[in-house]
């Protein structure tokens, strides 16, 4: 058994982390930092783990746990970490953006690793800080990172691509309560999402060369999951396309390629990305799904500790989606 703690255990992503790890055979959860809801029970946030958990909430971070999670707001993190020593052999996993760059990587002589498995799984196995992939960044570079390999990126890619309103955080703001988002879709942050800098590390790390990322988020009117599709210009068979698809991610556990068309609903409440191929003309659509608190998060966090100590990598991740 290792020592986990989670802080910022009282949002979206925390709740998720609480909630598999609970059901990990290998993690004793040894406590849930919180700075507003310290000596509260867990499921005064999280009241699906009523009758769960008697887990308490708390104000003190113990520093010598096996592997810590920081659940906080984007730019949270690297102060956090400047305040708290943790022991040296203690493994952090980041699920901010605050370490996801190659020029953000490295604080106090930590060095973060970015932590997609179906990029950096033999990497993230060795390491001790793991910077973990954006929501829409983990939908789109699973889309894309098979062409990348062989070269097939060199025209501009356009992605469109939309979200649940918990990709917008716990707390409310004008675009994610109930009055305005329901039956109501919009855009933001049209070609400047700040998931675009990990999406083009990523795909230029093969070497190769790489037409423009056109990425275009958009805000859904339902709770979980992202729906992306990318599509660029394409000379080979749509055959050829699956089998580029299928072998990439042969040894990929949670990578799925479809020979149907996908829907949201096959992957939320799971750690699966689904992957669907379509061509038409010379232009080649790649719609991938994903649950953004799982795959794009939580689930994804989880998945990166357990190549980290040499666990089962899909060792409490055995979640089935809800597609009824």
């Amino acid at each position: 058994m290792i020592t986990a703690g989670i802080i910022g255990g009282s949002g979206y992503t925390g709740g998720e982390l609480i909630r598999i790890l609970l059901q990990h055979q290998k993690v004793d959860i040894n406590f849930i930092y919180s700075t507003t809801r310290a000596g509260k029970k867990v499921s005064s946030a999280h009241p699906d783990l009523l009758g769960v958990t008697d887990l308490k909430f708390t104000g003190d971070v113990n520093l010598a746990v096996d592997v810590v999670f920081l659940c906080l707001g984007h730019g949270n993190s690297t102060a956090f970490l400047k305040k708290h020593s943790f022991l040296s052999n203690t493994k952090i996993i980041d699920l901010s953006n605050d370490f996801r760059l190659h020029s953000d990587a490295v604080l106090e002589g930590k060095q973060f690793i970015y932590g997609l498995p179906e990029l950096n799984k033999e990497v993230i196995k060795k390491a001790n800080y793991i910077a973990n992939p954006g929501c829409f960044a983990t939908a789109i570079q699973l889309a894309l990172l098979p062409l990348a390999k062989l070269n097939l990126l060199s025209s501009d890619v356009h992605v469109n691509a939309v979200t649940g309103s918990t990709g917008a955080g716990i707390s409310p703001t004008d675009t994610s309560h109930f009055s305005w988002r329901n039956n109501n879709v919009s855009w933001y942050k049209p070609f400047t999402h700040q998931h675009l800098g990990e999406i083009n590390e990523s795909l230029q790390s093969f070497k190769n060369n790489i037409g423009e990322v056109y990425f275009l988020p958009n805000r859904g009117n339902f709770t979980r999951g992202i729906l992306a599709t990318a599509y660029t210009k394409y000379d080979k068979s749509l055959t050829e396309a699956i089998e580029i698809y299928k072998d990439f991610y042969k040894d990929a556990l949670f990578t799925q390629i479809s020979e149907e068309e996908i829907s949201l609903k096959q992957v939320v409440n799971t750690n699966q990305c689904h992957i669907h191929l379509h061509k038409h003309n010379d232009t080649l659509l790649v719609t991938s799904a994903i649950d953004n608190l799982l795959k794009g998060a939580s689930g994804q966090a989880v998945q990166n500790m357990n190549l980290m100590f040499e666990f089962d990598e899909g060792m409490g991740l055995n979640l089935k989606a809800g597609v009824y």
